[in-house]
């Protein structure tokens, strides 16, 4: 009976969510017009602002300015804090000087990886109305009155902070107390009168003006009221961009990747939501936030850090694109040469201003900026970047058994399966369904023998079960986040009943964390790894499917001003808990849906709930490379869709361009058609396990690339114009990438495309075709045919790829196979190219245990040399090929030479493509070699 009660009460929950999110639209989420705080914001005009500084306040230090901020209009007082930070950064603080309570910020250590290290400021010109100080190469202009910031690079500006004078600070006050109705107070006599404008004269005991606006002190949206007890709260400034036309990230929004005027639309929202079957193209938020954005041009990038973890919304406009039709032509006439400017408008609904301002002037001057203060994506394991294979949900082990063996039988590679929340016992997370998975052990170490591993969903929401051992664990260390009366919070989730652990507490994290060690997580071995999902969090009976706003957190902070920071904690800790578990040995992998600035450290994020429909597969590569913008750098959207049918066609299609995509994994809804490769037609199962085996021979390029990343905070999918800054036709193109600077991809997103019109870069640069090696000359755009098996990627001449060609069953069983050197020249007939190689699982590599390869070929001759000498790792591995693409004729010899001891090597040429191969160099990988063609 028990048992029937609790499969009942998970169905109706089921159906109480079944009924919301097939009514869900934008209907079921605040515009900005139901926001009380945004509206305020929004109707802020224009103009010169209200805000001055107080010279006479002013201190400066050899690093930071600090100053009093006066608001001519309410006589409230914030503090200014100007500070250099080492590598072209500076840092805009704005606070309360005397708040009624302490306004919320976020702790050092945890978004932010540390004190951000300070540089030295040199006051260049001081006088009665701003001051000039040198950063680096750049000058910063404290303007008094008006108050505004300007960076400039030489002559150019490039940042402005309140040049539009829109800042906006709600200071904390008492809650107005409503006046009984009374008779009109008796005229004053003339000594009050006297003693009342005395008072007026003596400024610091002036009393604030009180805004007379709406929705200050509450609010109601739908049938959901929000009581605010601290009264209006929220923050916002305008931030420009002179002499730029384009912007870029903010992400998570189904959006193209140069951002669009608001002029006509809603800002741009970030507040981590569970949006069902999202809408394609507006600035609707989603479950992620990273409130970084990027400016550029031909000559600089440079961006912005919002660090607020509340709701903000971002207003775009520009002074070109929101010119209409009859404006550009009258400017065309008149040969008007106003200059190009990007204007931002950024406001929270609580917290302060903090803004970092990395002035490039590159783009990966800029990435390198914003990674010294998030950090950068931690580098994988190598299983975490092959092919994952998940569903929800595959329905017991039998299951998982029967689509492992399909897999080999179709020959098609995979490393990871994965269990949705189908596998628990009711919901109740760490734990198994003892008749659906009554061995778990036995069937993780059934993958394990091939390389395999499982990886399976842990939610923050827990069952509200005493009898439940995560929860009432939980609640007996009063760790759960409270109602505003204190109270434990309930909401409903997929176990029904549900309450959240309060991850803002650092002490909660670390039990949370504990719960992943094997004898927490009973039947759980180390092949097995976490997705934490609904982490927004989703409530499904909360306003817009979410906490409250007065939820409590730890810190005595209400939701309203930490929602954007839940999930990013949830798989903080989730990491920490599978790093825990190995005593800190193993690279944990933690896949989640919400997200924030710094996430990237703690694993890999998706792109939700998707559509299985063509649009999606679009929207796909412009929002992973937001996302790769805004560092969030190990990415991916679900193969297929996770909603609906994709015929084969677009299946077909999905796998080609997801196999070059950062995070590749298929997924889709328990209602959907099973879709497991192998279902395929069988032609289309043929073009879809050569994408997947095509992704399996690119990993050591894959991992260089991650690599890279980890240690620059460069981007691994990129726009174009990160390698191409000067290229103009390149700085909205969002329909093909980079990946380094190696590989070309232009994935095909149209129904029945047998081509596609491809963009080849640079002026001098040579491109390849991956699969039939025909050039193509730069700086030029080309058709090029791309039937349903062809995947157009192309190599750049002047590149050296590492490919590994003996494509196995998981990535783990290639990891002591040989290497493949594809090698194509550019006009100059050199290239150059390198290799990342260590355990490919733990952390030694941070002990030296790591081989970094430098190839270089130039004058006939390959060179492999130590790229660090920091590396002193060793390999199994060695080079057992080389591909030479462009080579002008045949070679009469080929000789490799190692310490001093030459021998001649097999080769061949073919005449048509202009390759030269080159066999069996039989080397380590780890040795110094020189390879001469003569």
């Amino acid at each position: 009976m028990a048992a029937t009660t609790i499969r009942l009460s998970s169905y109706l929950c089921y159906l109480l969510w079944i009924v919301q999110v097939l009514s869900v639209n934008r209907d079921n989420f605040k515009t900005c017009d139901q926001s009380g705080f945004c509206k305020r914001h929004r109707n802020v005009q224009p103009g010169n602002s209200p805000y001055v500084v107080l010279a006479d306040s002013l201190k400066i230090t050899d690093s930071q300015i600090s100053v009093h901020l006066l608001n001519s209009k309410t006589n409230v007082r914030l503090g200014l804090d100007l500070y250099g930070l080492q590598g072209n950064t500076a840092r805009v603080k704005i606070n309360e000087l005397e708040p009624l309570k302490p306004r919320y910020e976020i702790p050092v250590g945890d978004v932010l990886i540390g004190e951000p290290k300070q540089q030295n400021l040199k006051v260049l010109d001081r006088g009665s109305g701003s001051v000039t100080l040198g950063l680096e190469k750049s000058k910063i202009v404290l303007s008094y009155s008006p108050f505004r910031v300007d960076f400039i690079s030489g002559e150019e500006p490039l940042v402005s902070i309140n040049s539009q004078g829109l800042l906006k600070f709600e200071h904390f006050r008492k809650k107005p107390e409503a006046q009984p109705e009374e008779q009109a107070p008796a005229e004053p006599t003339e000594e009050e009168k006297k003693e009342e404008e005395g008072e007026k004269k003596e400024e610091d005991v002036k009393e604030p003006e009180q805004e007379e606006e709406s929705g200050l002190w509450e609010e109601t949206y739908k049938s959901f009221h929000d009581p605010k007890l601290n009264g209006p709260s929220s923050v916002g400034i305008d931030v420009s961009f002179p002499g730029f036309e384009n912007v870029y990230g903010i992400p998570e929004h189904a959006e193209s990747m140069a951002l669009k005027t608001t002029k006509d639309t809603d800002p741009y929202r970030l507040f981590n939501l569970d949006v069902f079957e999202y809408e394609l193209y507006n600035p609707m938020a989603l479950y992620g936030s990273v409130p970084v954005m990027w400016a550029h041009n031909e000559k600089s990038t440079v961006g912005i850090y919002w660090n607020n973890a509340a709701e903000t919304w971002i207003d775009i406009s520009s002074t070109t694109a929101d010119k209409n039709f009859f404006s550009k032509i009258a400017d065309l006439v008149k040969g008007n040469t106003e200059m190009a400017q990007m204007d931002t408008h950024w406001f929270s609904e609580s917290g302060i201003i903090d803004i970092f301002v990395m002035l490039g002037p590159r783009p990966k001057d800029v990435f390198k900026q914003y990674a010294a203060l998030t950090g950068s994506t931690e580098l994988p394991p190598l299983f975490a970047i092959s092919y994952h294979q998940c569903r929800w949900n595959y329905n017991d082990q039998d299951d998982v058994r029967n689509v492992d063996a399909n897999m080999d039988v179709y020959d098609i590679p995979f490393d990871v399966i994965w269990l949705d929340i189908e596998h628990t016992d009711g919901k109740r997370y760490f734990t198994w369904d003892a008749h659906k998975f009554p061995a778990s052990k036995d069937m993780l170490n059934g993958l394990s023998v091939k390389g395999r591993k499982m990886v399976t969903i842990v939610d923050p929401h827990l069952k509200r079960d005493d009898n439940y051992k995560v929860y009432s664990d939980a609640k007996n260390r009063d760790m759960m986040v409270k109602g505003s009366n204190g109270v434990e919070y309930e909401g409903w989730c997929w176990p029904g009943s549900s309450s959240w652990p309060d991850f803002l507490n650092p002490e909660v994290r670390r039990w949370w964390a504990s719960k992943f060690q094997y004898n927490e997580y009973d039947g759980s071995t180390p092949d097995l790894y976490i997705w934490n999902d609904m982490n927004e969090p989703s409530v499904f009976n909360g306003p817009e499917i979410t906490f409250h706003k007065d939820v409590q957190h730890y810190g005595g902070f209400e939701n309203r001003d930490v929602h954007n920071l839940y999930g990013f904690y949830v798989q903080k800790a989730t990491a920490e808990g599978i790093l825990m578990r190995s005593n800190n040995e193993q690279r944990p992998f933690v896949l989640t849906r919400a997200f924030f600035a710094g996430s990237q450290r703690f694993g890999a994020v998706w792109t939700g709930d998707n559509m299985g429909e063509w649009s999606h597969l679009k929207v796909s590569n412009p929002m992973l490379l937001t996302l790769n913008l805004a560092g969030i750098t190990f990415s991916g959207a679900d193969v297929g869709g996770f909603f609906r049918n994709p015929d084969s066609e677009l299946q077909t299609r999905w796998y080609q361009a997801a196999a070059f995509q950062p995070f590749f994994r298929a997924h889709a809804h328990i209602d959907t058609k099973r879709r497991e490769p192998f279902l395929l037609p069988e032609e289309n199962m043929k073009i879809v396990r050569d994408a997947i085996r095509l992704r399996y021979s690119y990993l050591p390029f894959w991992y260089t690339l991650f690599y890279h990343g980890y240690r620059s905070g460069e981007t691994v999918m990129s726009p174009l114009w990160v390698e191409y800054p000067e290229d103009k036709s390149t700085f909205k193109m969002d329909d093909q990438y980079l990946l380094g600077s190696s590989l070309l991809v232009k994935p095909i997103t149209e129904q029945g495309s047998t081509g596609t019109t491809v963009y080849f870069p640079g002026n001098s640069d040579v491109w390849y075709d991956t699969e039939t090696y025909q050039s193509y000359a730069g700086s030029q755009s080309t058709y090029v045919n791309a039937p349903l098996g062809k995947i157009p990627v192309f190599q750049r001449g002047g590149a050296i790829v590492p490919r590994k060609m003996r494509v196995r069953r998981s990535s783990s069983l290639m990891a002591t196979d040989p290497f493949t050197l594809v090698i194509c020249l550019n006009k100059q007939g050199e290239a150059l190219g390198d290799l990342y190689v260590d355990d490919y699982k733990s952390y030694a590599y941070r002990n030296g245990n790591y081989i970094h390869r430098a190839f270089s070929f130039k004058n006939n001759i390959l060179q492999s040399s130590n790229a660090d000498p920091n590396g002193r790792g060793s390999s199994k591995e060695w080079v057992e090929k080389l591909v030479i693409v462009g080579f002008p004729k045949a070679a009469s010899s080929v000789h490799i030479t190692v310490a001093g001891n030459s021998q001649s090597l097999h080769h061949s040429y073919d005449s048509a493509t202009r390759i030269l191969t080159v066999r069996k160099p039989e080397v380590n990988i780890a040795t110094d070699f020189t390879i001469t063609i003569q």
